[in-house]
């Protein structure tokens, strides 16, 4: 049996432009409650406030330790897989798992891999573009007379599910997966973007097709990552077209 102790260090939840510093504590307390540690805010309320310290109750030193960031690039460079959440569904949102399932999914990886979990604004969610930087998306079933959680509801059902999972888990089979973080993942998007408009695959000018294409190619790695080696192999394909093509 692989040594699951630390999986839950490599799980990061991820508060983006939160606005109520009660709903930043209670997400403290919720994730502390599920034995998970790592709370991270993208452009909070610049103070802590004694709301915010009341609604942690016995979390302060997660609320208190919580690293914070200018803006979700900062947030996510770093780390492997990006889930997003969200109640809104459609195609054009790319693949949307039920909380469970996802959950299930992020367990079998987490172990060796950084795991960032968005959470979008009180009012707003996520937007668009902070969608398209997610593998995949989840969703928390709800009633359609009430289809809106609080954010620290959500934060304390997505952390149950991920800790029920282990529980679910008996026993990890296959190789470690240890993965690229996203910083790299970016840097592999540009390059096939270049070798695609190289190959005249994409018709020149059409950027909503290449944008389109790009979007799915960013679901596909994202639902799963990439390895250090095929992340070198996918590079090498595309060095090898530039040159057979120059």
């Amino acid at each position: 049996m692989k040594n699951t102790k630390n999986w839950k260090d490599n799980i990061y939840f991820i508060l983006v432009e939160p606005k109520e510093s009660g709903n930043i504590g209670a997400s403290a307390r919720a994730i502390k409650n599920m034995g998970f540690k790592n709370l991270c805010l993208v452009n909070p309320p610049s103070v802590i406030t004694d709301e915010a310290r009341w609604f942690a109750c016995n979390a302060l030193d997660v609320l208190e330790s919580a690293k914070t960031y200018d803006n979700l690039m900062s947030a996510i460079k770093d780390k492997t897989i990006v889930i997003g959440t969200t109640r809104r569904k459609g195609k054009r949102r790319g693949v949307i798992l039920p909380v469970e399932e996802g959950m299930e999914r992020i367990f079998n990886i987490a172990c060796d891999n950084k795991i960032a979990i968005l959470f979008g604004r009180e009012n707003r969610g996520l937007f668009n573009e902070e969608v398209e930087e997610c593998g995949f998306l989840i969703t928390i079933p709800t009633s359609k007379e009430q289809p809106s959680l609080n954010l620290a509801q959500a934060v304390l059902i997505v952390a149950y599910e991920l800790s029920k999972a282990e529980y679910k888990s008996q026993q990890l089979r296959g190789e470690k997966r240890i993965l690229v973080n996203h910083e790299e993942l970016i840097s592999l998007y540009k390059r096939v973007a270049e070798t695609l408009r190289l190959l005249e695959y994409i018709p020149k000018g059409d950027r909503n097709l290449e944008k389109k294409i790009m979007q799915n190619l960013k679901h596909l790695i994202g639902r799963a990552g990439l390895m250090d080696w095929e992340l070198k192999m996918l590079h090498g394909i595309c060095s090898q077209i530039e040159k057979k093509i120059k």
